[in-house]
């Protein structure tokens, strides 16, 4: 069985696996570790480390013995990522790059392999939030430029034997034309963009909780809080479609993503595709539901096998049985990056965390926030929000002191302004965060 889901991932197996008990889904994950380690060691990378470390993959027994192994992190990639190559894997069968937030893009190959694990990858999360064969789902989000979400979606979509209608991201009146004529029964996009698109269609005549559209899968943008409820922005768009809202969560170099069932509780760990670590500052685990790194080594990747990389994102895992019957543990929403966290005044921020505060904000225009350095192992935060008219600035303070238990600097500037700022020329991310504090 476990060699059916190295070479061939389907639906039955996958659905029996996730409603196995842990022991169970355990025995799976090891022989395919070992396995994936196998690959990980025909790296000019891995061969060298586990050479220093004098690792040899027979030491490998359990899922614990993976912890005995270094991690490995994002700046192992940016030094080389050629080096994480397998030497004898087959050509790859698509290049994609890293969104390149924080840092310069990585080229990430996929071999075919790796595109259909991919795909049974999106086939489980589409079907956990309700997808089934034969309904249409309307993909407003980009499959070029080598980015791998939309392609990971569309192949998703088709393998669970369901419609892909690839619309894109974009031009509202298209959008809604293909929604009344074919009737999506679940629609991607980021979160911005479905309550903007909702926001169209009610300006021109459409009801969107009228559309037929059930379910929301989102991208990009946090719609969950730590405790798993809807932030401001996910409770507009719950609102304005009228429809469940889905979070997913995944990174290009993990070739490998999460996402959210009915219960609304975490994205499920797909177990024959991943092995989920949290850790602390020191890179030891922490308790489930608490915060902490994730820490993720993807299985069966051919192409490009990583082990035990830190994504650098701050999230916490939540175990027990789900009430969708699944048993798999799963990510909750992510709290935020490591490389953007924030002291000011005592207190630890994450920028995400400042998001949320101002989209309680009724009808707050563009923002961004900024970061320098300042003193004392303080950091200096500026609020800059775009605005043509004058703001309840001393609300807005009061809301940041209530929600943070600090006030940052609130300033305003010309809306036009503060849009020509957060907007990516990439078109694949607003960019809300600017650091500009000094590295010492």
């Amino acid at each position: 069985m476990t060699q059916s889901f190295y070479e061939k991932y389907n639906l039955e197996d996958g659905l029996s696996l996730r409603r196995a008990d842990l022991a169970r889904q355990e025995q799976v994950q090891v022989e395919l570790l070992q396995m994936h380690l196998m690959q990980a060691a025909n790296t000019h990378f891995y061969r060298n480390l586990w050479q220093q470390v004098d690792f040899s993959l027979s030491q490998v027994d359990s899922l614990a013995d993976l912890q005995a192994l270094p991690m490995t992190s994002r700046q192992d990639l940016d030094a080389g990522s050629v080096a994480f190559i397998h030497a004898d894997a087959e050509l790859p069968a698509d290049i994609t790059l890293t969104s390149g937030t924080t840092g310069e893009a990585i080229i990430v190959p996929y071999t075919a392999a790796d595109l259909d694990r991919l795909a049974f990858n999106e086939m489980m999360a589409f079907y956990s939030a309700g997808v089934r064969p034969g309904d249409r789902v309307l993909l407003c989000v980009t499959l070029d430029r080598c980015f791998i979400a939309g392609l990971a979606y569309y192949s998703g979509i088709v393998k669970l034997g369901a419609t892909a209608v690839r619309s894109g991201p974009g031009n509202f009146a298209r959008q809604w034309e293909l929604i009344h004529k074919l009737k999506p029964a679940a629609i991607v996009g980021v979160p911005s963009f479905l309550l903007k698109l909702a926001q169209w269609g009610e300006e021109n005549g459409t009801n969107p909780q009228q559309s037929g559209v059930g379910a929301l899968v989102t991208i990009g943008e946090p719609i969950r809080k730590s405790d798993l409820t809807l932030t401001p922005l996910g409770q507009l768009l719950e609102e304005a479609w009228g429809a469940k809202l889905f979070s997913s969560y995944g990174a290009t170099e993990l070739e490998t993503a999460f996402g959210e069932c009915a219960a609304s509780c975490g994205g499920h760990v797909h177990p024959e595709l991943m092995m989920v670590e949290i850790i602390d500052d020191q890179g030891n685990p922490v308790s489930p539901g608490n915060p902490g790194e994730v820490v993720v080594t993807p299985l069966g990747v051919k192409g490009f096998p990583l082990v035990r990389f830190r994504t650098g994102d701050v999230a916490r895992l939540h175990v027990g049985p789900c009430a969708c019957g699944w048993q798999t543990p799963r990510l909750g929403p992510i709290e935020g990056r490591l490389a953007q966290r924030l002291k000011y005044k005592g207190t630890t921020l994450y920028p995400e965390m400042i998001f949320q505060a101002l989209d309680e904000v009724p009808g707050l225009g563009p923002y961004y926030v900024e970061v320098h350095s300042a003193y004392d192992l303080s950091d200096e935060v500026r609020i800059v929000i775009g605005a043509d008219e004058e703001l309840p600035m001393e609300s807005i303070s009061a809301l940041l002191q209530a929600r943070l238990r600090v006030r940052p600097v609130v300033v305003t500037r010309f809306k036009a302004e503060v849009v020509a700022k957060i907007e990516n020329t990439d078109g694949r991310k607003i960019k809300k965060f600017f650091d500009l504090r000094k590295v010492i």
